[in-house]
């Protein structure tokens, strides 16, 4: 025989003696383990997932060792099978008893980069475990920056099989990005495709900033920005790689981009494919849409907008559950797109359950949904329903789930609350360039757990004492209108800048509901009581004003709030318009007053505030205006000028006028401290006036224009809300008196 086909008949025999002993078997009769000693044997037995009566052969045993390696707790195993009984020896790995980072100074980075290792003290062991740990350290401190950082490990052994784990960490000083560059067909300049990215080339002045250090997450969500930027532009099929060079040394990075944009892509035909049962009529807006952006550069955002809007009108329109998707057809440099909506079942709650509310009743709490038991399930209606609970300031928090029923056309909806303590002892203090204020107060927002808010307040300035109690049901009769009643006391003395002084007592009955979305009304009925008082110095005219008055007025107010958001808005507007009318009143004062807000974000972050104010306040009969119903400039208004002193001025005394009206505009501007929520930047410009009285005397109207323009900071300090404006008048009036620098400071202990 030939060593060819001798080597070939040891082969054959190797192989089905492989195969014979892997298809052996025996049935297992007993289990010996020796070398635990931490671990039990009944421990281990289970682990291996074996019991007495099983069938053993060659791959039973692998299998039983590959469990064992798995649990992490042996360094060594090896079995022996012999006379149906199974030995398995092990040798246990050791157990971890301390584990410390050495090089790493900073608490916080070391928790970061340490979180999601899988070693920790009192844990087994495991030399592999060991190098993955390595690895995800050195990964997120190349995250951060640091890319030529270096770990070594050390272990000491210890007694009871146990040792000391070390990591000897040199971080090194982070990279930096000396250079950002892009290459390839990239249409746009280098400064454009800049401002698009996070990260940002090293400055020596940038010392607060992180986006100069090189960050491969940022760096990949460039990427997508850039990627999206491109495609927003038309560019469809753009291709965007990174790389990173090193440059000058090995702590200054080149990143760089290689941009193919390929061929600009434009909107051409679009079509809308609704199913049989769906209104066409309600989807005008969507052809409007398609209409307006037929020729234009294709915009993924665009896309977005359209399957919004589809959504949303099938949401209200209270259609049957639908998924909206676009299909694309590109051809040339051409893309037609096919909307499609694809009909579900109609889902309708079949039950809501209110969990959590120990406090407060349950009736309160669905007085605050939009939706009942029985209606068809509308994404929209549910979250304003939870919006609408949180608003309400009661619950710590608010969570929902949504449950399927048996039956798959009925859901049963959730919420689960955790209420919160709702009373509230309030003291507060401010002072500033306009004086000092001390506030005290008691609030209580959910009486006895109905919903009502009971809230009195006490107010001490320099030249006022003002005290209020009020109580409000914000669900009256279980609707959804609020009815409020409101006692307050008052003395002013203006007798110094204003010449009278005003003491009135009274009380407001009064009601609010939104009429419709976003559209809000109130009314209420004003009773009060005052006395004036006037000093030696005032004008003849005013002294004839002096005395008591009792005025009862009917107030009306409307309110479109069409804002994105309450707090911070960015986009939307606000139109508000008030009046008040007398019904029996000493001296018949109609006032109306009217505010337009309008907010547009002209950049990311960057939100441009507008606003008209305006208000008048005139006798409908032939007797002049109390002193006290005379108007005055907010100081938010009109910064650069003295509060209360602008405008008509008789003698010494700054007596307001008739009309007041401003113009506001303000501006965020780019924040000193990065990622600072307590710091709020603006730059403002104010242009306003105050005039017209229905007297004559002595009078310097001054109705020239005030403007003024500046910068204001808000600070949201440790011992409270201080805000600083620093500004500069433009135009003013001969009376008029500027002021360059307003500080406040108040606090709520």
């Amino acid at each position: 025989m030939s060593k060819y086909n001798l080597k070939k008949f040891l082969i054959i025999i190797s192989f089905f003696y492989l195969s014979f002993s892997s298809s052996y078997s025996e049935i297992l009769k007993n289990v010996v383990v020796k070398g635990n000693d931490r671990i039990s044997t009944e421990t281990i037995i289970v682990f291996s997932s074996i019991k007495l009566g099983d069938e053993i052969n060659n791959d039973k045993i692998n299998e039983i060792i590959n469990a064992l390696y798995n649990t992490k707790f042996f360094e060594n195993i090896s079995t022996r099978f012999e006379n149906q009984i199974l030995t398995i020896e092990v040798k246990e790995n050791p157990i971890i008893n301390i584990i410390e980072f050495k090089g790493v100074k900073s608490n916080t980075l070391k928790d970061e980069i340490t979180k999601n290792i899988e070693l920790k003290p009192r844990s087994s062991f495991n030399i592999f475990l060991l190098e993955k740990d390595k690895s995800k350290i050195l990964n997120e401190l190349k995250n951060r920056g640091y890319y030529n950082a270096v770990i070594s490990t050390f272990t000491e052994k210890k007694d009871n099989n146990t040792l000391d784990l070390v990591y000897d960490i040199n971080i090194g000083n982070k990279s930096k990005i000396k250079r950002i560059i892009f290459t390839g067909n990239k249409i746009y300049k280098d400064k454009k495709l800049k401002s698009i990215i996070i990260s940002e080339e090293y400055k020596f002045w940038k010392f607060i900033s992180g986006k100069k250090y090189l960050n491969e997450n940022i760096v990949s969500f460039d990427k997508r920005l850039l990627k999206n930027f491109y495609q927003n532009q038309g560019y469809v099929n753009v291709e965007i790689n990174t790389s990173f060079a090193k440059s000058l040394d090995k702590e200054n990075f080149e990143l760089i981009f290689n941009v193919n944009a390929n061929e600009k892509i434009f909107f051409n035909n679009f079509n809308l494919d609704l199913p049989d049962d769906f209104d066409a009529t309600n989807f005008k807006k969507i052809n409007n849409l398609f209409n307006s952006l037929k020729g234009q550069p294709y915009s993924i955002n665009r896309i977005d907008k359209i399957l919004k809007t589809l959504k949303d009108i099938t949401i209200y329109e209270q259609y049957v559950s639908s998924d909206a998707y676009v299909e694309e057809n590109i051809y040339e440099n051409k893309i037609d797109l096919k909307f499609i909506i694809k009909e579900t079942d109609k889902i309708f709650i079949d039950k809501i359950n209110i969990f959590g509310n120990n406090v407060t009743k349950e009736s309160v709490i669905r007085n605050q949904l939009e939706l009942d038991e029985g209606d068809p399930f509308n994404e929209i209606l549910f979250t304003r329903s939870i919006n609408n609970l949180k608003s309400l300031n009661f619950f710590k928090d608010v969570k929902t789930e949504i449950i399927d029923n048996n039956d798959e056309e009925t859901k049963t909806l959730i919420i689960n609350v955790e209420e919160k303590p709702t009373g509230e002892i309030m003291a507060g203090a401010g002072f500033g360039t306009s004086g000092t204020s001390t506030t005290f107060g008691v609030k209580e927002n959910n009486y006895l757990g109905n919903g009502l808010k009971l809230d009195a307040k006490l107010n001490l300035s320099e030249e006022s004492v003002k005290g209020k109690l009020s109580i409000q049901n914000p669900n009256f009769n279980n609707s959804d209108k609020s009815i409020y009643v409101n006692v307050q006391s008052s003395e002013t003395d203006k007798l110094t800048d204003s010449g009278y002084k005003t003491s009135k007592t009274g009380f407001t009955l009064g009601t609010n509901f939104e009429y419709y979305d976003d559209f809000f009304l109130g009314t209420s009925i004003n009773s009060y009581y005052e006395s004036i008082e006037t000093d030696s110095t005032a004008s003849s005219q005013q002294k004839k004003l002096k005395g008591n008055y009792f005025d009862n007025f009917l107030s009306l107010n409307f309110d479109l709030d069409k804002r994105n958001q309450k707090f911070q808005t960015t986009q939307g507007f606000r139109n508000y318009f008030a009046t008040d009318f007398p019904i029996i009143s000493e001296t018949n004062t109609l006032s109306n007053t009217l505010i337009l807000t309008n907010y547009f974000e002209y950049f990311e972050n960057h939100v441009l505030k507008s606003s008209f104010y305006f208000k008048n306040s005139n006798s409908i009969s032939d007797k002049n205006i109390k002193l006290s119903e005379r108007l005055y400039l907010p100081s938010n208004r009109l910064r650069g000028f003295e509060s209360g002193k602008v405008g008509p001025k008789d003698g010494n005394d700054f007596i307001g006028g008739n009309y007041i009206t401003s113009i506001n505009f303000s501006s965020d501007v780019p924040k000193i401290l990065e990622n600072s929520q307590t710091t709020d930047i603006k730059i403002f410009l104010d242009i306003a006036n105050v005039w017209g009285v229905d007297y004559d005397s002595s009078l310097e109207k001054s109705d020239d224009i005030k403007s003024a323009f500046g910068v204001g900071l808000d600070w949201f300090s440790p011992i409270g809300p201080m805000n600083f404006s620093l500004s500069q008048h433009l135009s003013k009036g001969s009376n008029d008196i500027t002021e360059s620098f307003r500080f406040n400071l108040g606090t709520t202990f």
